[in-house]
């Protein structure tokens, strides 16, 4: 998964003299919010943490609210997502020198260890990471060599957003490949999504030899891609969308019936007045992670205790609640619900658990984990690249 641009997820830049300002610290604005002394003083003496992440992360104008029971404002950039250059900006560029905490795909996070990028979490700082669902916590890549890099932050699984008005219902991504759809579908214009969904299809409907969709040989990787390219240059494809905003105009411009892609454009799409569904593909669905590292420049300024504040603040309940209602992804605590329970007025508790039942009903079922940085991540920027000269 590309994560991925969102209406709403613009870069934030809120520095700390900006969420003070927004907090009112004169005292009227805060005391207008019906907050006690304590909690202005505790406000006045939050510290800053510049977080460096996919603006699927960003909630925006609910940062100084985060800030105010965090004790920490954070500095939101949005990084572009590209883990490419994400991850050139930390080994040879400036990032580290900026950034104290990074948001990105998982599986970068071996690649960026080895290199010295980014360091260990000390799990005993951030206390609400007990909460976090424990195959949450399985996830492999999270850990290397035993030591903590990543924390699981933003989860979800993707699969087909359809048209069940054209269509009927849709369990398969053999309906990606359908010639009677010819011209009416569309995939993502990047590997990281488009090739472990091709590679989902080969192996579980078509019983190719492939042994992990989300990691690729060399081999697997040709089988995969030759399928592609063939049925891009046979016009099986409207056209490999790239970007938010290209993906949901797809869907509502009636352009497809059906395309891999991103849960949010499902509801995107109804808000739109049309009839669109997210599939339970047989398959599989596509598990994916946004992750949140230590920066080595955190360490080395000495903000990794207000990195570590940051994180747990994220897995305390309100930031979940606030993503939740805004993208419709999921942080994997159950501090969401309760943090829901004590504040019925902002985020209805009904709607929260729904949405946690329904994220955890996918991953009850097949699941292959998207892997950011696959062992042949360059042999797969080489195959899309032929891809998208077919």
């Amino acid at each position: 998964m590309t994560r991925r641009p969102v209406p709403s997820a613009c870069a934030s830049n809120i520095g700390r003299r900006q969420i003070l300002k927004l907090m009112g610290l004169g005292g009227t604005a805060l005391a207008a919010g019906g907050l006690g002394l304590g909690q202005r003083a505790f406000a006045q003496e939050a510290g800053t943490v510049a977080f460096w992440a996919t603006a699927t992360l960003d909630i925006a104008d609910k940062w100084p609210e985060f800030a105010i029971q965090a004790g920490i404002a954070p500095e939101f950039t949005d990084n572009g997502n590209d883990l490419g250059p994400v991850i050139a900006r930390l080994a040879a560029g400036n990032a580290n020198d900026l950034f104290d905490v990074g948001g990105f795909q998982g599986g970068a996070e071996k690649e960026l260890a080895r290199q010295g990028a980014i360091v260990p979490w000390d799990l005993s700082k951030i206390p609400n990471y007990d909460s976090v669902w424990s195959w949450a916590k399985d996830i492999a890549y999270l850990k290397q060599d035993g030591k903590q890099y990543g924390i699981p932050t933003v989860i979800n699984a993707d699969s087909i957003i359809y048209r069940p008005d054209k269509l009927g219902k849709i369990d398969s991504y053999g309906a990606i490949f359908d010639p009677k759809l010819k011209g009416r579908v569309a995939m993502e214009d990047a590997w990281i999504n488009s090739a472990i969904f091709t590679a989902m299809y080969l192996k579980e409907s078509e019983n190719q030899p492939i042994k992990d969709p989300g990691n690729l040989s060399e081999s697997e990787l040709g089988l995969v891609m030759e399928f592609l390219i063939k049925h891009k240059t046979d016009g099986q494809f409207r056209t490999f969308w790239n970007g938010w905003e290209q993906g949901v105009q797809l869907v509502a411009d009636e352009e497809v019936d059906a395309m891999t892609g991103w849960e949010p454009i499902v509801y995107e799409g109804r808000k739109r007045g049309l009839q669109v569904e997210y599939a339970a593909p047989v398959e599989g669905y596509e598990g994916w992670g946004n992750n949140t590292v230590l920066l080595k420049g955190a360490e080395d300024r000495g903000t990794a205790e207000s990195a570590h504040r940051f994180v747990d603040g994220l897995l305390g309940g309100f930031y979940g609640c606030e993503l939740g209602k805004a993208r419709g992804y999921i942080v994997p605590t159950d501090k969401n619900l309760d943090y829901a329970k004590a504040h019925p007025t902002e985020y209805a508790p009904e709607e929260v658990e729904k949405l946690a039942e329904h994220v955890k009903a996918k991953f009850a079922g097949k699941v292959f984990w998207q892997n950011a940085r696959p062992d042949n991540f360059q042999l797969y920027e080489e195959w899309w690249q032929k891809l998208r000269n077919a």
